[in-house]
């Protein structure tokens, strides 16, 4: 017979998982409707540009008070209540018609964002903990596939004609249901009334900055590769926009699939062995991205790159919340640190590119891959 612990730890992963697919739906829901958005606010790639960079400095902002939140507030009712925030705050991006509104919205979207995916992320801790073996992977699968399902819906919505606002008030009612549901199943958890309180805004400590750094290498080769991969096949290597486009998804997919059997590596070979190997497996995608000039050649080193990183960043986050008596503060400066990261590579693969060429920019990453493998040990248990 089956524990009642047992019960509620499996209730508990399913209800995680469900909460990361719901965040991850917001996302993709929100990127697949950007050009409605530009449209209606009548912005071009230039003004565009600049309200897109609010998400992550509205990120960047709240995650420093996440650790407070986390240490505060019992696990369970925050994580409902950001969430909600979270799928509500969808809304508002739809409604702007110029550009400095948009800013605003867009730096409250990303304050919520931030502030949800700390909370959530610490909860994911507490579920691994309670497993005693990695379970962390499969829960930022289960955002991938969030996020590949809202962008899928979001086009057909767009193919229909289906305008943002009600596009977006139909995703926010479903979403939330999911949320007050899955919810339910969240252990609820205080941290131990002795521990001190972490400061209201708290930056990365010394311990959490090696980690840090090493999802700051993979969260930017995500971010530069689903941002300028179609790019560098589209104009580097002269196909059409179709292709461009499944190269994406594909280097998207490679990272759902591989987030989904991450959690069994990880319990055969460990966090550290499995970063080295999948440092080893970017490092030779991007070297293939930035040495071939075929384009099955290319797609197919952006496909292990998508592999190599998968699994990283979910480690890091689980590392970060066993380095302190602190979790919440801990994956708050770790994830403010990956996000940076993410949120400057298009710019900096973007400047580099203006400055030499796309394919020297793709060689800053191979750097980065190097760096991320030989620094696998800051991982280990």
């Amino acid at each position: 017979m089956i524990s009642t612990d047992l019960l509620h730890l499996r209730r508990a992963r399913v209800a995680t998982s469900a909460i990361f697919a719901a965040h991850g739906a917001v996302t993709g829901t929100f990127a697949a409707r950007v050009p409605w958005i530009a449209d209606h606010v009548g912005v071009g790639p230039g003004g565009l540009g600049i309200a897109l960079l609010m998400p992550g400095l509205g990120a960047l902002a709240a995650m420093p008070l996440s650790g407070r939140l986390v240490h505060r507030f019992d696990l369970r009712s925050l994580v409902r209540v950001l969430m909600l925030c979270w799928v509500a705050v969808l809304l508002l991006p739809s409604l702007p018609t110029s550009l400095w509104l948009l800013c605003v919205t867009l730096v409250a979207y990303g304050a919520a964002a931030g502030l949800a995916d700390v909370a959530m992320n610490a909860h994911a801790v507490l579920v691994e903990a309670g497993y005693g073996k990695s379970v962390m992977s499969s829960f930022h699968g289960w955002w991938s596939i969030g996020g590949l399902g809202g962008s899928a819906i979001a086009v057909f919505a767009a193919r229909e004609g289906l305008g943002a606002p009600a596009h977006f008030a139909i995703a926010v009612g479903v979403l939330a249901v999911v949320v007050l549901v899955a919810s339910m199943g969240i252990v609820p958890h205080r941290p131990e009334p002795s521990l001190e309180e972490p400061p209201a805004f708290a930056l990365p400590s010394k311990a959490v900055l090696p980690i840090g750094l090493i999802g700051l290498c993979a969260v930017f080769a995500e971010g530069a590769s689903l941002d300028w991969a179609a790019v560098y096949v589209r104009d580097l290597l002269n196909h059409p926009a179709a292709t461009a486009a499944a190269t994406v998804s594909i280097f998207s997919v490679c990272m759902a699939v591989a987030r989904f059997g991450g959690d069994w590596v990880v319990q055969k070979l460990g966090p550290v062995t499995t970063v080295r190997i999948s440092g080893a497996c970017a490092t030779v995608g991007a070297l293939m991205v930035v040495l071939f000039d075929h384009v099955v050649l290319v797609i197919g080193g952006f496909g292990l790159l998508g592999i190599g990183i998968a699994v990283v960043v979910p480690l890091v986050f689980a590392a970060a919340g066993r380095s302190s008596e602190h979790p919440g503060r801990s994956i708050a400066g770790v994830a403010g640190i990956a996000y940076g990261s993410g949120l400057i590579a298009p710019g900096v693969i973007g400047g580099i590119a203006h400055l030499s060429s796309l394919t020297v920019s793709f060689a800053v990453i191979v750097g980065l891959m190097v760096v991320m493998t030989l620094g696998a040990s800051v991982l280990r248990r």
